[in-house]
């Protein structure tokens, strides 16, 4: 790895750093008591400089104004703050540290362990690496995705959800992929927010409800009864017609409405909500249910789960992946499944990445779960093969406590 830049006024808190440093072998480590001798190094070689690990309270130049100058300046290296203040404190400072852009490696606490700073330069040595990185690719037209749909490009893979109280499936969300002749597969950053922008969402979304319910018809043909989750946008939502179009599509697949869910993500702001609330209402008088994802992040908020007919609650994977090591975020967790059980919501955890979050989600008695420790969306037909991998594997696991039915 490059060079370790520590910046902090503090000389007792500079000192020990270096000293720590050279305990752990790593060399190449520079020490500046004044931010701006340090940010002027940086400038003239942004990409020489592996890590920063910087003090927030500083007196001439504080690490707020570091972040911003470090962002302006387009450092690609990692970052770690040095604070003695709170937990609070820090974790602003780390979502400021995104917001410019920064590739943020965690806060250190004074006095820093020297477990956790070889943690810190580990991940800094890690990012140094290269790695293999998926290509952005070109970007696509209106004309290019309205040909896909018309060809039946657009398809889709499947992530299971499995109840905790049981360990066994229960339904899958389906994501959107692009199988494109030129450029393979095509994940959905690439094409859903054009298709929102130039109006062909309605017809992509058919598309992804198609290839969801005909995996759905052949699954339960196959004996797997499961729950098809469905991501729909905020712009078929103010379509009138919008339920209609749902209920034909279950018709022609001979799908049963109540094995269909709609997850609905509010990333846009609701332009209609005379027409959205219509819609959602049809859609739960037809027995679909409604989940809304993504919940804390974005638009979504407590008054949604108030006045619009959910049926789930999707836990974002940022306050799931790791709440055991983080009290704010276990208890923001906490607070969102107790009103969820209050009001008869049944609540998913995104982002159940390790044994961890699995353990953490069975003792909060969430009711279903999904992530990479469970599997990575997959094609279709992989599926029945990944159940019976995965019920030998669910045996193995700690028996949960029960949940509620999920009907």
């Amino acid at each position: 790895m490059s060079q370790i830049f520590v910046i902090d006024d503090d000389h007792f808190s500079r000192r020990l750093l270096e000293r720590q440093l050279a305990v752990l072998k790593h060399d190449g480590v520079r020490s500046f008591a004044r931010a701006e001798e340090a940010l002027g190094v940086v400038a003239s070689d942004p990409g020489a400089v592996g890590l920063v690990l910087c003090g927030l309270e500083m007196d001439e130049m504080d690490g707020v104004a570091v972040l911003r100058q470090l962002g302006r300046i387009g450092f690609v290296g990692g970052l770690g703050l040095i604070t003695g203040g709170g937990e609070r404190v820090a974790r602003t400072a780390e979502e400021l540290a995104r917001a410019h852009g920064l590739q943020i490696l965690g806060a250190l606490h004074k006095p820093v362990p020297t477990s956790r700073l070889q943690q810190i330069v580990e991940r800094a040595r890690s990012m140094a690496r290269p790695k293999q990185r998926r290509p952005s690719g070109p970007a696509y037209t209106a004309a290019e995705i309205a040909r896909a749909i018309g060809c039946g490009e657009i398809t889709c893979h499947f992530q299971p959800k499995v109840d905790m109280a049981t360990a066994r499936m229960v339904g899958v969300e389906s994501l959107a992929r692009w199988q494109h002749p030129r450029d393979g597969m095509v994940y959905p950053d690439r094409f859903i927010s054009i298709a929102e922008e130039q109006g062909l969402i309605d017809d992509l979304t058919r598309a992804v409800l198609a290839a969801a319910l005909q995996a759905a018809r052949q699954w339960h043909r196959a004996g797997l009864a499961i729950h098809v989750a469905v991501n729909v946008s905020m712009d078929n939502l103010v379509r009138l017609d919008f339920a209609d179009l749902v209920a034909a599509e279950l018709e022609r697949w001979g799908v049963a409405p109540g094995r269909l869910v709609l997850e609905v993500t509010e990333s846009r702001l609701m332009t209609d909500r005379a027409a959205a609330l219509e819609t959602l209402t049809r859609l739960r008088l037809a027995h679909i249910g409604l989940a809304i994802d993504d919940f804390g992040t974005g638009h979504s908020s407590l008054s949604h789960l108030r006045d619009l007919p959910f049926t789930e609650l999707k836990l974002d994977r940022s306050f799931v992946h790791g709440a055991t090591r983080d009290p704010v975020q276990q208890a923001i967790l906490e607070a969102s499944l107790g009103v969820s059980a209050r009001i008869g919501l049944l609540t998913v955890a995104e982002g159940v990445e390790d044994l961890e979050d699995w353990q953490a989600m069975q003792a909060s008695h969430c009711d279903m779960a999904q992530g990479y420790f469970i599997a990575r969306p997959m094609p279709a037909p992989a599926l029945a093969d990944w159940n019976r991998a995965w019920q030998a594997r669910a045996c193995e696991l700690t028996p949960p406590a029960p949940s509620r039915s999920l009907g």
